[in-house]
């Protein structure tokens, strides 16, 4: 799902739920508007910042909330189920501008992995955290935890299937 404006500057902002399977005994075409629905709202977020001026590194940070915030996509809330049954979750950032990158990799606890991962881009002088050493860095940084049961399995469905959200913006030179 894509969407522009010429409010403040022209823009684009996509969104994509997903790139793993879903499989067919999981889904009806009469779940298919709740999905569009999340995605709008997750579209919402980024156009909204994009809209009032700000810049797509914010648009795509809050875009990828959204995604996480929704048990529906295999990302923060929704995140599949390990066999321990607690979820590994990974994210990633880039901004083109500068080539900074920052990314957090089997991590279990922080609700926004991406804001963990946009931690990790600008405020170490690493590119990609891991496990118990992402995790300290998150309670260093502030980054804010889930409450106990957030991340249950019938909260996210227990869904475990591959997949993974992107949200993707793009501003003119």
């Amino acid at each position: 799902m894509s969407t522009s404006s010429g409010a403040k500057g022209d823009f684009a902002l996509a969104v994509h739920g997903g790139a793993g399977t879903i499989r067919r005994n999981e889904t009806t075409a009469a779940r298919a508007p709740f999905y569009h629905e999340a995605l709008y709202r997750a579209l919402a977020a980024g156009r909204d910042v994009l809209a009032d001026g700000g810049n797509a590194l914010d648009a795509v940070t809050q875009a990828v909330v959204g995604l996480e915030d929704d048990p529906l996509f295999n990302a923060g809330k929704g995140s599949v189920f390990s066999a321990a049954g607690t979820q590994e979750m990974d994210a990633a950032l880039m901004d083109g501008r500068d080539l900074r990158a920052g990314a957090v990799a089997a991590i279990f606890g922080p609700r926004n992995p991406i804001l963990a991962a946009r931690a990790v881009m600008e405020h170490s002088a690493h590119v990609l955290l891991v496990g118990e050493g992402a995790l300290a860095f998150c309670r260093e940084q502030g980054i804010a935890f889930a409450e106990p049961n957030y991340f249950s399995p019938k909260s996210a469905g227990a869904r475990c299937m591959p997949s993974s959200n992107a949200a993707v913006a793009g501003l003119p030179g």
